[in-house]
């Protein structure tokens, strides 16, 4: 493993919740080794990256109901191609080589489990996005 793997896995935060164990599939072993770690570690990111993306569509998001403003999340994610490219870069930039050459093997079904965990996750922290948050 090159330095910059090490560093990498190093640097990512514990998760005592992501159980693995060997009778989970490959795509739940990733989901749990790999992507959980780094959405964490990327967490205060991803925030500051929504809230721009609110700003950038002219706050509509905050004049939304609690049940729109999900939706909103779950629409800027799975229909906004550039902005999940985006996310999904922020993501893939923090694998490890040897986690890249595994996550080329079934990029489809890891990518929709990293764009359903980081929906869920912005969804959880939806009271980060209010007006006064918003630096404009």
């Amino acid at each position: 493993m090159n330095s910059r793997s090490s560093d990498l896995i190093r640097i990512r935060p514990d998760i005592k919740s992501a159980q693995i164990n060997d009778l989970m599939s490959d795509e739940e072993r990733f989901q749990n080794e790999t992507i959980r770690p780094i959405l964490k570690m990327q967490n205060d990111l991803f925030v500051l990256v929504f809230k721009n993306y609110i700003l950038k569509h002219k706050n509509v998001f905050l004049d939304l109901s609690f049940d729109r403003k999900s939706t909103y999340i779950e629409n800027a994610i799975q229909k906004d191609i550039k902005f999940r490219n985006s996310l999904k870069g922020m993501v893939i930039g923090m694998f490890s080589l040897e986690e890249y050459q595994r996550y080329i093997l079934n990029s489809s079904a890891l990518n929709k489990r990293m764009m359903n965990m980081l929906m869920e996750r912005l969804k959880d922290q939806m009271q980060l996005f209010s007006e006064e948050t918003i630096v404009s």
